[in-house]
């Protein structure tokens, strides 16, 4: 069994948007206040987040995370790395923490977070990461396989991943059909759903819906979420059965 902890749904801005009058950003209700998206997922002894961005330190807290086995990063963008510097604590206590990215975010990393990751100017007291570069070929976490599910985030590809018949897949404008064949047979998909308008890089409501249709998972949540989708419980009612909006703090299980 996988437990999978919701550690923020929230888009690039989070919600509520800092100095926004917008009613979703008002809201009182806590599943309207979204952090920066990312998972931590769980089974047995291990412990590994997909993505490490800047409310990484929060996230840690509330779910009171006391280890962590590595970062799954499924791209370079800042609202899924710029937590990089906040794995000090966990590698002060247990030493390098594995990395798995593909190689173009690892040199996205190199050149932004030098200090951290440069064998020859690396700061003292800085944390050290073991990087493991990874493509679409399955890799090993723990003693689960990840399959890699390559995606178009506009033209830029994305890395989502697939672990037993759960699949989390965030910043997905376009999925090839190579792809989508990896993504059959789910008990659990994540995925992105920004807002009702059209996004030039990703899935609005009508688009994230289609995909749903036509993937066929058992149970579906929507991630990467914006204030211009609506509010959360109004939203939530609006969905097909088995289809749902993650909200922060939300823990789930998939077998």
């Amino acid at each position: 069994m996988l437990t999978i902890h919701f550690l923020g749904t929230g888009t690039s801005q989070g919600v509520p948007i800092i100095g926004s009058n917008h009613p979703v950003c008002l809201s009182n209700n806590e599943k309207d206040k979204r952090l920066r998206v990312s998972v931590l997922l769980e089974w047995e002894q291990y412990r590994f987040v997909i993505d490490c961005g800047p409310d990484f330190r929060a996230q840690m807290l509330r779910v009171d995370c006391d280890h962590l086995d590595g970062v799954l990063f499924t791209h370079e963008h800042a609202d899924h790395t710029a937590g990089l510097d906040d794995i000090r604590p966990f590698y002060f206590k247990q030493g390098n923490i594995p990395f798995y990215a593909h190689a173009r975010v690892i040199e996205n990393l190199k050149k932004r977070f030098e200090y951290i990751l440069s064998d020859e100017n690396k700061y003292p007291g800085a944390p050290s990461v073991h990087l493991n570069e990874i493509s679409e070929t399955p890799f090993t976490i723990g003693n689960k396989e990840v399959i890699p599910i390559p995606v178009l985030h506009n033209q830029l590809m994305v890395l989502g991943f697939r672990i037993d018949d759960f699949a989390y897949l965030t910043d997905v404008k376009t999925i090839p059909e190579p792809s989508q064949e990896k993504l059959k047979n789910l008990d659990v998909l994540v995925l992105n759903c920004l807002r009702i308008e059209p996004h030039a890089s990703h899935l609005n409501l009508e688009e994230a819906l289609q995909l749903v249709e036509q993937l066929q998972p058992k149970r579906t949540y929507f991630t990467h979420i914006s204030h211009l989708l609506g509010f959360h419980d109004e939203v939530s009612q609006s969905l097909p059965e088995n289809v749902f909006l993650a909200y922060d703090t939300l823990t789930i299980t998939s077998f």
